[in-house]
C-alpha cells in the first residue's frame, strides 16, 4: 500500500498535479456560482410562488392549444426527464424516442410530454440565451478525440442535479421544474376540466429522477392528480418526493453501477436511516425496486440502447417491456 502511494505521488508531481489542483479549483467555483441561474429565474419569476401557494401557476392563454377532438379523452400524461449527459430536453436519442412513442402506442390516452429539460430552472436548453452558450454548442457539437469534451455538460447538469437535492436552493429550483412540466403538459394536451383525478407518470433516468422526484411534491399541491414515479437508472437522495407520489418504482440493469450512488452518496437512504422518506416509503411498500435485465447505463448498451441480444430483443425492449407491465397505467 505504502509503495502504491509512494508512486501516486511521483506520478502527481510537477504539471500533473497543478493541472489537477487547477480542474479542482474551477470546478468548486463552477459549484458556487451554479444556483446563480436558479436564483435569477426565482427574483423574475417567483412572485408566482410568494407563500409558497397551493394554486399552479397561471399559463399563459397562448399556451393552451386547440384542443381536438381526441384530446377529449386523454386522462394521462407521461412526463420524461432525461439523463445529465443530455444537451436539451428536444435533443433525445433514438432509443428515448421510441421508448415514448411505444409507449404511447400501447396507451392510446396518455400523451408524452418530452420537452422539460430538467437542469434547468427556466426549462431553458444549454445552446439558448446563454452567456456560456457557445462553449456548450462546442462540447455537443466536438467529435474526434474533442468529443471528451461533452464531460462539461455532465458536470454542468450534475450542479444542477446537486441544487434540486440541495434544501436552500432546491424549493425554488424545483418549483421551476414543476412549473415547467405543467405548462407542457397544457401544451401537450389542455388539461382537463373534469373533477375526476388525471394521471400523472413522471419517468427519470439517471439525474432526471431526482429532479422529477423534487418537482412531485409541487405538482401535488397544483394538480388534481394520481402521480407514479418510475425511475429507469435513477440517481435520487431519500428526502425528496416520497410523500408525494402514490408509487414509486426503481427500474435498474445488472451492469449499471451508476445506480447505486444514490444509495451510497445519501445518508437518507442508508437502511439506518429509519426515519427518512425513503425508508418510510419503503417500510410501507410505496417504493419498489426492480431488476430489469443486464443494461448498463447509457449507451448502446444502456436502458434506451438499440444494440442486438443473442436473443435477437435490444435492451429497448426490456426497458419497454417492463414499464408497460407496471400497475400505473389507467
Amino acid at each position: 500500500m505504502l509503495k502504491l502511494v509512494g508512486q501516486i505521488l511521483l506520478w502527481l508531481r510537477g504539471g500533473s498535479l497543478k493541472l489537477l489542483v487547477i480542474a479542482g479549483i474551477i470546478l468548486l467555483v463552477w459549484g458556487v456560482f451554479a444556483p446563480v441561474g436558479t436564483l435569477i429565474w426565482w427574483v423574475q419569476q417567483g412572485a408566482k410562488f410568494a407563500g409558497l401557494g397551493k394554486d399552479a401557476p397561471a399559463l399563459p392563454e397562448g399556451d393552451r392549444p386547440t384542443p381536438e377532438p381526441s384530446a377529449a379523452s386523454t386522462n394521462c400524461y407521461i412526463v420524461f426527464l432525461t439523463g445529465v449527459g443530455d444537451f436539451s430536453a428536444n435533443q433525445l436519442t433514438l432509443g428515448e424516442e421510441l421508448f415514448l412513442d411505444q409507449l404511447v402506442q400501447a396507451h392510446p390516452n396518455c400523451v408524452a410530454v418530452r420537452d422539460v429539460f430538467p437542469y434547468s430552472a427556466a426549462n431553458e436548453s444549454l445552446g439558448g440565451n446563454r452567456l456560456l452558450a457557445p462553449l456548450w454548442k462546442f462540447a455537443q457539437e466536438a467529435d474526434g478525440w474533442l468529443e471528451n469534451l461533452n464531460i462539461l455538460i455532465k458536470i454542468r447538469n450534475l450542479w444542477r442535479f446537486a441544487i434540486s437535492v440541495d434544501d436552500r436552493y432546491g424549493i425554488a429550483y424545483n418549483q421551476g421544474i414543476a412549473s415547467a412540466i405543467v405548462e407542457r403538459m397544457s401544451a401537450e394536451s389542455p388539461l382537463p376540466a373534469s373533477s375526476e383525478p388525471i394521471t400523472v407518470i413522471l419517468i427519470g433516468t439517471s439525474g432526471g429522477a431526482q429532479v422529477a422526484l423534487g418537482a412531485s411534491q409541487y405538482l401535488d399541491q397544483w394538480l388534481n392528480a394520481e402521480i407514479s414515479m418510475v425511475s429507469i437508472g435513477g440517481v435520487f437522495s431519500g428526502t425528496d418526493g416520497f410523500k408525494s407520489v402514490d408509487q414509486m418504482y426503481h427500474l435498474y440493469g445488472q451492469r449499471d453501477w451508476i445506480e447505486d450512488l444514490g444509495a451510497i452518496l445519501f445518508a437518507s437512504r442508508w437502511p439506518s436511516t429509519v426515519g427518512s422518506p425513503f425508508n418510510q416509503a419503503k417500510r410501507e411498500g410505496d417504493y419498489a425496486a426492480q431488476v430489469i435485465g443486464s443494461q448498463a447505463h447509457d449507451g448502446n448498451e444502456g436502458y434506451f440502447g438499440l444494440a442486438p441480444q443473442s436473443d435477437g430483443t435490444t435492451p429497448l425492449d426490456a426497458t419497454i417491456e417492463a414499464v408497460n407491465q407496471l400497475p400505473i397505467w389507467p
